[in-house]
Formats: structure tokens, sequence, C-alpha cells
């Protein structure tokens, strides 16, 4: 009768990792529900949920460059024009480019990402359950990942339990049966939250990627500058239309191995 203990091996994989991946759905699915309704993203919202921190400073210099307060040079240099930031973002550029008014563009796309602005509007929309807290970003699929090692383990201990000779049960009942029971709560498992489990993106919420889609439609309505700049914070730098505008961007791959994080 030593295969019962491989049977309790395998329902104890299987509860846990099951129970596992429930409550990590559950906090998940709490989060969407705390999120703010009828809240209007802003651009530089949008921009971090789209693309995180990275996207919130590209968005912030392409907007100061399109207004002739900031000239980005296809070279990889940034030059203040007006010193005066308009916000808390447009004043952490201008503060990172430092007093000299110039600056190369990598470095002060990494400065500026890294401000206390940007961090700050990170923490509001995790308040308001539109951003995926630090830590919490990969817990669903962690789960995930566990059932479905819980899966493999339950077959391979089924497979162990038939080998081992002399361990025939004592009633009509197969061994193969026993060990179907968990296989199949783990596979259940993973069909239910394949269906039901909402995904997420590396920064936004499920409530954050409604919106940001509402955002996007809304946009579309309209040819003004505001759809230019939402392009940008939805898509990034492949949304800039002006070749040297894009260029002078394209310095950072070059100059800084931080890579934009794609939504």
């Amino acid at each position: 009768m030593f295969w019962v203990l491989l049977l309790i091996l395998a329902w104890v994989a299987a509860g846990v990792s099951c129970t596992r991946l429930c409550l990590a759905a559950l906090h998940t699915a709490s989060l969407d529900a705390d999120a703010a309704h009828g809240h209007d993203l802003t651009l530089y919202e949008a921009a971090f949920l789209s693309g995180g921190p990275a996207r919130v400073a590209d968005l912030t210099l392409v907007s100061m460059a399109r207004q002739r307060r900031l000239l980005l040079a296809h070279t990889g240099w940034a030059t203040v024009v007006d010193p005066r930031g308009r916000d808390d973002m447009e004043r952490s550029v201008i503060g990172a480019i430092g007093p000299e008014g110039q600056s190369r563009i990598a470095p002060l796309r990494a400065a500026t990402a890294a401000a206390d602005s940007v961090r700050g509007l990170a923490d509001r929309l995790v308040a308001a359950g539109l951003a995926v807290p630090d830590g919490a970003r990969t817990t669903v699929a962690g789960a995930v990942r566990q059932v479905q090692a819980a899966a493999a383990g339950v077959l391979a201990l089924g497979v162990v339990a038939l080998l081992l000779p002399g361990q025939a049960p004592g009633s009509d009942v197969p061994v193969a049966v026993w060990f179907l029971l968990p296989l199949i709560l783990t596979l259940s498992c993973l069909a239910i939250a394949r269906i039901e489990v909402h995904p997420c993106t590396r920064w936004a919420s499920p409530a954050g990627q409604r919106l940001l889609g509402t955002l996007t439609r809304h946009s579309d309505a309209s040819g003004d500058d505001r759809t230019y700049l939402t392009s940008v914070a939805v898509r990034g730098i492949r949304a800039v239309g002006e070749p040297e505008l894009r260029a002078a961007l394209a310095h950072r791959d070059r100059d800084t191995p931080w890579r934009e994080e794609a939504r």
C-alpha cells in the first residue's frame, strides 16, 4: 500500500497549488473591484499605464519639444529653451538637465523616469486600482506555474505508483483512478484561470486597461495635438511622426542599456 503515500503527496501538491492560484485570483479581482470608476486619465497616467516610467519621460520630452520649449537634436542632445516648467514632470526634466541648460538625452530620460514626480504618479495610480503594485505583477503567473508543476508531479507520482511491484489496491478501484482525481483538480483550475483571470500588463491593472481603451477610442474622434500625444503615450516613440525627433529619442538605445517597457 505504498502507493497511498504517493497519493497523499499528489493531493497535497494539488491542493496547495490550487489554493494559491485561487487566492491570487481573488486578490486580483479585489484590486479591480476597488478601482476608481469614472476616472479620467491624464496623458501622463496613460503613458505610465502603457509603458511605465520610461514612457512618461518620453511623453514629457516629446510634448516639450513640440511646444518649442525644449530642443531635441538628432545628435542626442537636449537643450532648454524655456526654463519654466508647466507641471511637475516638466520641472523634473528641466531639473535633470541642470543649470547649463544642455544634457545628453539618454541620462536625461533615465533621470526623469526616476524622478519623485513619476513615483508619485505611480503611487496614485496604484491607490486608485489602475496600476499593478510592485510585487504583485507576477503573483497570478507564479501561481499558474505552480499548478502546472503540480499537475506534472501528480502525473509522475501516478506513473511511479503503477510501476511499483505489489501495489495493487485491495478494492475494485484501480490505482490510476485515485491519481486521476487530483490531476483533474489541477487541470480544472488551469482551465478556469485561463477563462476567468484577467491578464495584467506590466503596468496596468484590468481596470487600467479598460480606461486606456476608452481613452484611445475617444482620442480617435479628433485630430488635434492631444490625439498625437495620446498616441505617443500609448504606443511610445514609434508614434512620433517627425523623423528628427524620433532619431533624437532613438539615441537612448545606443547610450544607455535601459530599454522602454513595452505595453
